[in-house]
């Protein structure tokens, strides 16, 4: 804000060395600039009267943390003003330049002040994300929280009823019909226990991009109809009426049966959770030209429309009702998220809002028809005999497990300790050693050592263990054990191990296999 020759002449030079000018008529409209945003203001004391001084002071003063606007002030030439002292004082950054200004001067003055407000600018912005990234962590870190809140709650939940059937079975005596009811109670918490833990374990996996696709030709129709009979109890027990349409035509799919099985039974226990007792869910899937498209609808709570992405975010739970009664970890639909695009498919979510109900609709590469496989039925082959040395210092862990491995024909002796172990090995001589790893005094991977140091190759050695983590299977491979198995052991994988040859030469190699689930 200059005289007008002054003005015009200082903006042909600035703009010769592209610095770009706005020439302001009056005080009113430098302010008004100043609000929209300006690097830096150049203006002749005569033009700025000692109101106008105070007004920018003030305008000045509110001005964030990272912002110092700089400011020329060109005065009379050997004159020690009143208005440039007081300027200098209440401004802040005021450069002062006297008049008469050579013109390389004032245009390295306008230069060093513009160099300066572009440092704050990059200022700004580093606040700006810093304040973003903290913000994120204040995010998450309430979501931790409320997870924690959450695990706690669902790991409580099974809990109770475990405990109280206990105490059932305790008291029934011969009452074969109350032994059978709680029998089915404590197997239906043992599940729900497992897939908590098993979620939790692909959640792991999946963010560090490490889990195992294994891809084959697959019906979809046989994935929805796993992941309905996995789903049936939940959907039963709320009353809901469940429709399901599925052409009698296959629809083939390359994918992994199990990981997709485990998307649409994520679905199905969902609908199943945010619908009132007696509602309605809805399943049918198609082919529409190369791709199949699955919709699993209910006629639930419903979710806000802003909150249809934030449902698939980790540790996301939209409060579609009341959290703590509905239950689940708030990992679900992270993970049918991550599997479904794993095979080259999407999934998103539908609401109309509160109170509408709610559609998820998952879309998947389709194959040709030929290439599907006929899956024959297959007959559990019986178990052959087996001597199975059971290691684990939790008595309660080892004497169930070699109770139900003697009910499968196995005979079975029991060590409570890894220094047992090694007596047990060489008195009993068995195919197959259980062996659990996290145990005191010798844990498990010392005690395969020494067993593999004394006996070879003559002994299968099995990690029994609640650590499933690939270090865990790392380290396992390194220790000398041939499988890994995570607790509670799936049954049918524990009868492929007993069933397979137990004992090998010393030429055959060992190839550590990776189960890192127990129940799918």
């Amino acid at each position: 804000m200059l005289t007008d020759r002054d003005a015009t002449t200082s903006r042909d030079l600035l703009q010769k060395v592209d610095v770009e000018v706005d020439i302001c008529e009056s005080f009113d409209a430098l302010l008004l600039e100043l609000h929209r945003g300006a690097a830096a203001i150049a203006i002749a004391e005569e033009r700025m009267s000692t109101a106008d001084s105070a007004r920018l002071a003030a305008l000045l003063h509110t001005q964030p943390p990272w912002s110092d606007l700089p400011v020329l002030l060109l005065t009379r030439w050997g004159a020690d003003s009143e208005t440039a002292g007081n300027a200098v004082r209440t401004l802040g950054n005021v450069t002062l330049l006297e008049r008469p200004v050579r013109i390389t001067t004032l245009v390295s003055a306008v230069r060093t002040a513009l160099r300066a407000r572009q440092r704050q600018y990059q200022i700004r912005g580093h606040l700006e994300e810093r304040e973003r990234v903290a913000e994120e962590l204040r995010v998450l870190d309430r979501r931790k929280d409320e997870f924690l809140a959450t695990l706690g709650h669902e790991l409580r939940n099974p809990l109770a009823p475990l405990l109280t059937g206990l105490q059932l079975l305790r008291l029934s005596g011969d009452d074969q019909q109350t032994v059978e009811r709680v029998w089915a109670t404590m197997e239906r918490q043992v599940a729900h226990l497992v897939r908590l833990v098993d979620d939790l374990l692909e959640i792991s996996r999946i963010t560090r991009g490490i889990i195992d696709i294994r891809r084959a030709p697959i019906d979809l129709g046989t994935l929805l109809r796993a992941a309905l009979e996995t789903t049936r109890g939940m959907v039963e027990a709320a009353g809901h009426e469940l429709y399901v349409t599925i052409p009698s035509e296959p629809i083939a799919l390359e994918g992994d049966a199990v990981r997709l099985t485990q998307v649409f039974a994520n679905l199905l226990t969902n609908a199943a959770k945010y619908t009132n007792q007696g509602g309605r869910i809805e399943v049918s899937a198609r082919r529409v030209g190369d791709r199949a498209v699955v919709r699993v609808r209910d006629n639930g709570i419903g979710i806000l429309p802003q909150h249809l992405d934030s449902v698939f975010e980790m540790f996301m739970q939209v409060d579609r009702s009341s959290r703590h009664s509905q239950g689940g970890l708030g990992i679900g639909l992270t993970l049918a998220r991550s599997l479904v695009a794993m095979h080259g498919g999407q999934i998103t979510a539908h609401s109309n809002g509160p109170g509408t109900g709610s559609e998820f609709v998952v879309t998947l590469p389709a194959l040709a028809r030929s290439n599907l496989v006929p899956q024959k039925d297959t007959v559990p082959a019986r178990l052959p005999a087996r001597r199975v040395l059971v290691v684990d210092d939790n008595r309660d862990a080892a004497d169930t497990l070699s109770t139900l491995l003697r009910a499968l024909g196995v005979t079975v002796a029991i060590a409570y300790s890894g220094r047992a172990a090694l007596d047990a090995v060489a008195s009993f001589s068995p195919d197959i050693v259980l062996l659990d790893i996290g145990m005191p005094d010798m844990d498990g991977y010392e005690t395969s050592r020494r067993i593999r140091a004394q006996f070879a190759n003559d002994v299968m050695l099995v990690a029994l263990t609640g650590w499933g983590q690939d270090e865990d299977l790392r380290q396992s491979r390194a220790a000398g054990f041939d499988h890994h198995l995570v607790k509670p052991p799936d049954i049918e994988r524990l009868r492929e191990i007993l069933t397979a040859p137990a004992r090998r030469s010393a030429a055959q190699p060992r190839a550590l296999s990776e189960q890192p689930h127990a129940l799918q």
